[in-house]
């Protein structure tokens, strides 16, 4: 990671230990089989997977670190890096590309001054551009968090991004 704004962000990401032990221990009764749910609920609260917060779960379940690493780098829905508060996500699968999809995201990049997979350095948003996100007939599809907006026309685009500043 060459951003030094994301690194200090990395590096001053406090952990909540008690809160740690509550998902470890209550939600999933220390059962490492459930290892993949710790890991997605840690992801929910911190929007990526902090490496004290990963260190901590090793220990804690008993699972060496290199094993959970192996599973956090396996799935591609889990970051290791911070990711924006909101994610934004642009489809460019078939239907979207055809109405237009790389259009949208060119515009997206240049909007918000990153490259498709990165944060923007206030941490708001992250590009992700995915093969498919199911609305094919509203293509153009941008979803912003859970949010879908179909049919996106570029003139749109910074339209739209206000609404999450």
């Amino acid at each position: 990671m060459s951003d030094p704004c994301l690194a200090e962000s990395i590096e001053t990401t406090e952990i909540d230990y008690m809160e740690l032990d509550r998902i470890i221990e209550e939600d999933f009764n220390n059962d490492k089989e459930n290892l993949i749910m710790m890991l997605q609920e840690i992801q929910r609260r911190y929007n990526y997977l902090p490496t004290p917060a990963l260190t901590y779960l090793s220990t804690s379940i008993g699972v060496p670190l290199s094993q959970i690493y192996g599973v956090a780098t396996f799935y591609s829905t889990f970051s290791l890096e911070p990711r924006g508060r909101n994610i934004i996500s642009i489809c460019l699968g078939t239907a979207c590309h055809v109405r237009g999809g790389e259009r949208i995201r060119e515009k997206l990049e240049e909007s918000l001054n990153i490259e498709d997979g990165e944060t923007t350095e206030d941490l708001r948003f992250t590009l992700e551009s995915v093969r498919c996100i199911g609305c094919c007939s509203l293509g153009p599809v941008v979803k912003i968090n859970e949010d879908t907006h179909g049919r996106i026309a570029y003139t749109e685009v910074d339209k739209i991004l206000e609404k999450y500043e």
